[in-house]
């Protein structure tokens, strides 16, 4: 790179570090050690690799840029108003970190085009990366050329601490996402001070370990940058990039050290810096010459796209990618039909989990956008089915291995990505273990679907560490995730297709590992939809008993001794709390009625108050499960049909 090169490329650099001083200043708030260390390698990347087009931001052929180390949000921000996306403007900079901002502190999904997915907690975004980057080789496997783009990220310190970084690379370099590149800004500082502290790691033997190819590289030597990034989409493997930055660039007083990472500069120390930059312009002020040289950048980003559209043009490929990129909705047909209707001519019980795979089955026929896997327990989940393929070009299953928060994060990087419907599957135990990555799934509104099987006690000898208690209360406190809990196999496609029509809100299917009977007979409409219906509905009736999944059963028995004595009782089922919570004050007025209510779920009793009087019943478990079979469980919780009758008549009837 000669010296006029050099110069302009600082020049566009510390334009970068300038706005991100301007904007954090004003705020009085933000992070300016990572947008002045890694300026320098965004710059480079920006100008000479990435492939994108902010004029077109959702060319669903750009290379993603992801930036896992959300706390330096300024970095992503400044670069997008100098390459001219038209959303986010000097005033979003001018406005960072204030109420209503799209330049909000963390880089947030939806707010602006620029930002591929929502990073803060530290690693997600790395793991986000590797689902998009998995998501990149399913569909050029598919359609060749047509998707053939990179990923790149850019990680701290702190990514690299969380656990969650472990299972990504680990995954990534099994898989040989070649197209993935994570840049390291390797400033060895933290909050708390010198990463020396807290860790000894040599990060780039962990990633060879993982099967990466490493670099090392000046991260402030313009040179080295482009060098490694030329290196690195030639890899035919993830290739890690440690960049040797200084954390405050330029900070005459405070680089180096922890003092910039987290807080402003202050007003006099930002003039220090940037007249040690030597940009001697009013605040939020980029001279021409530089702006312009930044839209260059964008002008050979829209001549990619263009000559991309050119070959898509012409492809005979082209309407089956749209299509596959597109949302879908999930019509029923006559098929549809066949196949409940065969659901309740084999009416043998059967756990839920098994009614999920029936269920998959038939969806595949369907939907050619399902992307399946499990966490290492594909035979006890049930989510491969006979269709699953592990390669080529009609690949659509994955074994995420015992990694499960990097399969749930995963599975939110394919989603944002698009082109898919992932689900996953794991113990509804260990959903604590993708906690974070559901969170953030229902944050960023993506269709994403958890199948967490094994959900109560009901899977007996394993006892209380893989008995969920307290995960159905929790999970239903997620805002904008359905939580489904099926009764039997009906409902269980029910709980399936309102997942699948359902695009911005994500789903958890708790099924149980213990056989259940069929309940339903009736499918012509998905009763599920309300969220919770009457399963059985009696004239003057003295009691309604909701109960939700495995204990739907256990509710009809107990509705029938009651009939036996003479009582009629309401029964209804509830798959789901937050679908019944949106349906009108009538509805749930009519369902709940104003007689005593009997609550039966094996969970945390906390999901059911809200719904009850004072002197009305809930049976559920609000301590540890026991080791033992399911039976013996049941009884030994007081859930059972004869426990809960007695219980009935002793204290409301």
């Amino acid at each position: 790179m000669n010296i006029i090169d050099k110069k302009r490329i600082q020049d566009m650099a510390n334009a970068i570090r300038a706005l991100s001083i301007d904007s954090i200043e004003k705020a009085n708030s933000g992070h300016p050690g990572m947008p002045l260390g890694m300026a320098d390698v965004a710059t480079i990347l920006f100008s000479n690799y990435l492939k994108f087009d902010s004029q077109n931001p959702d060319w669903i052929n750009r290379d993603r840029f992801v930036l896992s180390a959300g706390h330096g949000s300024m970095l992503l921000y400044a670069i997008s108003y100098l390459v001219g996306y038209r959303d986010c403007t000097l005033n979003q900079l001018k406005s960072f970190r204030q109420l209503g901002s799209k330049t909000a502190g963390h880089p947030e999904y939806g707010l602006l085009k620029s930002i591929e997915t929502t990073t803060g907690p530290l690693g997600q975004g790395l793991a986000n990366s590797v689902g998009m980057a998995l998501a990149e080789k399913v569909l050029n496997l598919k359609y060749g050329s047509l998707i053939d783009h990179r990923t790149w990220v850019v990680v701290g310190d702190g990514c690299l601490m969380e656990g969650i970084s472990q299972e990504a690379i680990s995954f990534a370099g099994h898989q040989k996402l070649n197209k993935l590149i994570v840049l390291f800004d390797d400033n060895k500082i933290s909050i708390d001070g010198s990463v020396d502290l807290t860790c000894s790691d040599n990060q780039e033997k962990r990633f060879q370990a993982s099967n990466w190819n490493t670099l090392s590289i000046d991260g402030h030597d313009f040179d080295q940058i482009n060098s490694a990034m030329k290196t690195a989409i030639n890899s035919d493997r993830p290739t890690f990039i440690s960049c040797k930055t200084i954390i405050g660039y330029g900070s005459p007083n405070k680089s180096g050290t922890e003092t910039c990472h987290g807080s402003p500069l202050g007003n006099k120390e930002a003039k220090l810096t940037k007249n040690n930059l030597n940009w001697f312009y009013k605040n939020f002020s980029v001279p021409e010459k530089i702006l312009k040289d930044w839209r260059q950048v964008a002008k050979k980003g829209k001549k990619a796209k263009d000559s991309w559209q050119k070959r898509i043009d012409k492809s005979p490929n082209k309407k089956l990618l749209l299509k596959q990129m597109k949302l879908i909705k999930l019509d029923r047909t006559e098929d549809t039909y066949n196949f409940l209707n065969s659901l309740t001519k084999n009416s043998k019980i059967e756990a839920t989990r098994k009614s999920s795979h029936k269920t998959l089955e038939f969806l595949y026929k369907r939907i050619d956008k399902l992307l399946g896997g499990s966490a290492d327990l594909t035979g006890s989940n049930l989510t491969k089915i006979s269709s699953s393929r592990l390669n080529g070009k009609k690949l659509n299953y994955v074994h995420y291995g015992v990694r499960e928060h990097l399969m749930a994060a995963a599975m939110n990087g394919v989603a944002v990505h698009g082109g898919f419907i992932p689900y996953g599957g794991t113990f509804l135990v260990f959903s604590d273990y993708c906690k974070n990555s559901i969170r953030l799934s229902a944050m960023m509104k993506q269709q994403v679907i958890y199948v967490f099987t094994h959900d109560s006690i009901g899977l007996g000898e394993d006892g209380p560490t893989h008995q969920p208690i307290e995960h159905l209360a929790g999970l239903r406190a997620i805002p904008n995730l359905n939580v489904f809990r099926p009764c039997d196999s009906i409902e269980t496609f029910e709980c399936w297709e309102i997942a699948i029509n359902t695009p911005k809100v994500p789903s958890v299917l708790a099924l149980s590992r213990q056989n259940l009977p069929l309940l339903r007979s009736s499918f012509k409409k998905n009763q599920s939809e309300k969220g919770g219906y009457f399963l059985k509905k009696q004239r003057n009736y003295k009691l309604t008993i909701i109960a939700s999944g495995s204990e739907v059963s256990i509710a009809v028995d107990v509705q029938k001794m009651l009939n036996n004595q003479g009582i009629n009782v309401n029964l209804v089922s509830m798959p789901c709390i937050e679908l019944f919570e949106m349906q009108n004050k009538n509805y749930k007025n009519n369902i709940l009625g104003l007689k005593p209510k009997v609550v039966i779920e094996a969970s945390s009793t906390y999901s059911w108050y809200k719904f009850l009087g004072p002197n009305d019943l809930v049976f559920g478990i609000n301590n540890f499960g026991e080791s033992g079979k399911a039976e013996e469980l049941y009884n030994h919780f007081g859930i059972t049909k004869e426990k809960i009758y007695k219980k009935i008549l002793k204290e409301i009837l």
